[in-house]
């Protein structure tokens, strides 16, 4: 099998095993929390979200989930029930609302092609839009604190890097395998810790890594990023999955979880 051939193979079984989520949503079906599908409007807008709620006594703080390339999956919504089983409000936005025939999202889209391809065609300002929208929404629940922090994976952890840049309100960025700010005046703009979570075996985005940290380090700004040595890129998700047999990605996602939660602690 030839170089083209194995890549080929390989990611055609990660297509798979990202679009087959069914050990997500059965866990997703069996939690306790109150679960709902909201719809967040701004302007012409209307972004359909997913929100998971705390079984908590107190006023809790919130976490806005920043989705994959591949859309809204189970596996995302099942994030926000587990920051919820934690005892944090979380919210996960469909980002592609709207964007489907008939206006659908991410389950009207179907194939993982089409997803991809609808996301990279996203304007910029949009996203921002629609991420500002739900921050001040979930910020103004009444079982809501008021502190909001972001986190997101792969194309999502680079919009988190770039939504610190854009929102002032967040108190902790969550950046998980995604890429950061390439400008010096975008990275001014950052108003909070941004925390990195990275796979080893991922040169393609830990190659910028260096530049994230010497324009945070000028601007004077929190960054803090962290290897996991051995896994690959999607890690928390692949590590999640009953089928995936990378004991690497299993361990980095454990203790990429336990960060996440204690880092959430200090907000």
């Amino acid at each position: 099998m030839n170089r083209l051939t194995t890549f080929v193979v390989a990611a055609l079984v990660s297509a798979v095993t990202t679009q087959a989520q069914d050990w997500a949503k059965v866990r997703l079906e069996k939690s306790p929390r109150h679960l709902e599908w909201v719809k967040v409007k701004h302007g012409d807008r209307e972004v359909t979200c997913f929100i998971a709620y705390p079984e908590v006594k107190d006023k809790a703080t919130a976490v806005v989930v920043i989705h994959e390339i591949f859309g809204l999956s189970d596996w995302v919504r099942g994030v926000t029930d587990q920051l919820a089983e934690s005892g944090y409000i979380a919210i996960a936005p469909d980002l592609l609302s709207g964007i489907a025939p008939g206006g659908g999202g991410t389950v009207e889209l179907g194939s993982g092609d089409a997803i991809r391809k609808a996301i990279s065609s996203l304007p910029a300002e949009q996203v921002t839009a629609d991420l500002n929208a739900v921050v001040d929404y979930v910020a103004s629940l009444p079982a809501c604190n008021g502190k909001v922090a972001v986190g997101g994976f792969c194309w999502g952890g680079g919009q988190t890097f770039r939504l610190a840049t854009n929102n002032k309100n967040i108190k902790a960025a969550f950046a998980f395998y995604g890429t950061g700010p390439e400008k010096a005046e975008d990275i001014a703009r950052i108003n909070c810790p941004v925390y990195g979570f990275y796979g080893g075996n991922d040169k393609r985005v830990n190659s910028t890594i260096p530049r994230s940290e010497e324009l945070m380090k000028k601007a004077g700004k929190t960054y803090e990023p962290k290897i996991y040595d051995g896994a690959g890129h999607g890690f928390m998700r692949a590590g999640e999955d009953p089928g995936d047999k990378n004991e690497a990605n299993k361990k980095a996602r454990d203790e990429a979880w336990k960060r996440l939660k204690d880092s959430l602690k200090k907000i």
